[in-house]
């Protein structure tokens, strides 16, 4: 008989299919990564909303630090935790009824504070170096006599000094305008609408002692960004994954192989 020539089938290697690109490996990676992901995704939110708590500030008495309707985030801490410079969340009846105010603590008990000389504030006969304060802000602004702040309490100003009601505003209080630590409730972090990041240090209180640390916010966020981009590429690995998949079978088709003549 005439020779003859015909083609078979070769099976695939390992007679199996492999399933996706990576196999089980990268599959159980993708569930370990979107798992992790959720973790510090919902972990972060937990985190924020035990340490902070969100105030929108009514007025201008901080500008330009914070603005009139500005949204910010302020760690709950103790009032025996506050030192110069923090800008503080704080209730008083003295001030304003049934509302929290925000203003900066400029002197705590023991300090002597005082207005203005050579345009600059005062405390303990040092001065000052305010660099957020409002441009041109000079001695005319504000007219403080030398008070000096009982124990237990603190002497706050606001940045927009020339139209904040603060402890220069009470000065004829019994409290002389100051207010006791434990009215306050929370030190502000950050502005985060508009989205102005965190406030800066208050390096010129340095000189009469330690500044507040910041808190966690930044941990936080990075905590909850990691955790987003852990579940979203997690979740993207398997689509991608049998795409290619996909690509390559098409490519590499069935192989063919010549059976001998008989």
């Amino acid at each position: 008989m005439g020779g003859e020539s015909t083609t078979r089938t070769a099976p695939r290697s390992g007679g199996t299919n492999t399933g996706p690109v990576g196999g089980r490996t990268g599959q159980r990676l993708s569930g370990l990564a979107v798992a992790l992901g959720l973790v510090l995704f919902l972990g972060g939110f937990v985190w924020g909303a035990v340490v902070y708590r969100p105030y929108t500030v009514p007025t201008s008495s901080m500008a330009p630090t914070i603005g009139a309707g500005d949204r910010v985030l302020a760690q709950r801490v103790d009032g025996g935790e506050v030192r110069r410079g923090d800008v503080v969340v704080f209730t008083d009846k003295n001030w304003v009824s049934n509302a929290p105010v925000v203003k900066r603590v400029v002197a705590v008990g023991g300090d002597t504070v005082a207005c203005c000389t050579d345009g600059k504030l005062t405390v303990n006969g040092k001065q000052i170096d305010e660099p957020y304060l409002p441009e041109g802000t000079a001695a005319e602004w504000k007219n403080i006599p030398s008070v000096t702040v009982p124990e237990g309490r603190l002497f706050l100003l606001g940045d927009e000094r020339q139209g904040s009601l603060d402890s220069s505003a009470h000065l004829t209080d019994a409290a002389s305008g100051t207010v006791a630590r434990s009215a306050v409730t929370a030190r502000v972090d950050a502005v985060v609408w508009p989205m102005n990041g965190m406030l800066k240090e208050p390096t010129g209180f340095e000189k009469l002692g330690a500044l507040s640390s910041p808190g966690p916010l930044r941990l936080i966020t990075v905590a909850i960004v990691a955790g987003a981009v852990l579940v979203l590429g997690g979740g993207a690995y398997g689509p991608i994954a049998n795409g290619l998949g996909k690509r390559r079978s098409r490519r590499s088709g069935a192989r063919t192989e010549p059976v001998g003549a008989r």
